[in-house]
């Protein structure tokens, strides 16, 4: 695997793969890279020839009070894991390559609706800063297809909406939730969980299967979500959110039998753990 972390090498690198005919595919993250991510890798290798993966913190869409000092960077273990699963290319590019202008006055994108509320209310201007580094990747890739984990289901919803607005015809692949034995997604952040915070996360996808059910079962929504929060509450956790939305575009529940997806947000100690269920709600 090759690690490249210039744009002008990248240019040139991929310059030669288009035109050998290769069809490219982009895995974008932010390293410490787990199964969840390597998931990723393994599809995109089933869609593409060539398989670019990036690594980049990016201080764009963390907010003034979050973890972006402390975000663990793991590059050797990451180059290791990723050679290991077949990717052809890592990007790892400094802040200073990406944003040689600073980050002042840098251009900014905005993707409205599907951005708003969930984590876009709680994280304000969090998701501007991943559509604008992905638009930046994008550009500098130009993939065929991008691949993104569900568990970060309204990101997901962003860049696809983003990708359809500026008419960049990727195909952007949602790639299921990888989860620990126990249940708990796997993410980034597990690793800030005490023994004891290890114990107690998996009971958040534990409410979540429950308040599917109730759901499945024709229980009032209004009911269900009550109900589901305050079992979330009592388990340990401080809530942040707990919605259902439609799950085709984020927009709200408007009727019988439509595929509806429950997103969940929660603090355990200082982690924020984030997991989302699909339901498909009876019809009546």
């Amino acid at each position: 695997m090759e690690t490249l972390t210039h744009v002008s090498e990248l240019r040139e690198r991929l310059i030669t793969a288009r035109q050998a005919g290769q069809r490219i595919a982009l895995v974008p993250t932010m390293g410490n890279l787990h199964d969840g991510h390597l998931s990723l890798v393994r599809e995109a290798r089933r869609h593409a020839d060539l398989v670019v993966a990036s690594i980049f913190v990016n201080p764009l869409q963390f907010g003034p009070e979050e973890d972006l000092d402390s975000y663990p960077r793991t590059l050797a273990a990451d180059q290791r894991a990723l050679t290991s699963e077949g990717c052809d290319l890592l990007f790892a590019p400094t802040t200073n390559e990406l944003y040689p202008a600073g980050r002042d006055g840098l251009s900014n994108l905005r993707v409205p609706g599907v951005s708003e509320g969930l984590c876009g209310g709680r994280r304000p201007g969090h998701f501007d800063g991943v559509a604008t580094v992905v638009s930046i990747l994008f550009n500098l890739v130009r993939p065929d297809v991008a691949c993104f984990g569900e568990k970060d289901f309204q990101q997901l919803a962003v860049i696809r909406k983003l990708n359809q607005d500026l008419h960049l015809g990727i195909n952007v692949v949602g790639v299921p939730i990888v989860r620990a034995e126990d249940g708990l997604a796997l993410s980034s952040r597990n690793g800030y969980l005490s023994t004891e915070e290890r114990e107690v996360a998996p009971r958040l996808k534990q409410c979540l299967d429950a308040l599917k059910v109730q759901l499945e079962r024709g229980v009032e929504p209004a009911a269900s979500l009550r109900m589901a929060l305050a079992a979330i509450s009592e388990s340990g956790f401080k809530p942040d959110y707990l919605e259902l939305r439609r799950a085709s575009d984020l927009g709200p529940i408007t009727g019988d039998g439509c595929e509806a997806i429950i997103l969940a947000a929660a603090h355990l100690g200082r982690t924020r753990l984030l997991d989302n269920l699909k339901v498909v709600l009876p019809t009546t």
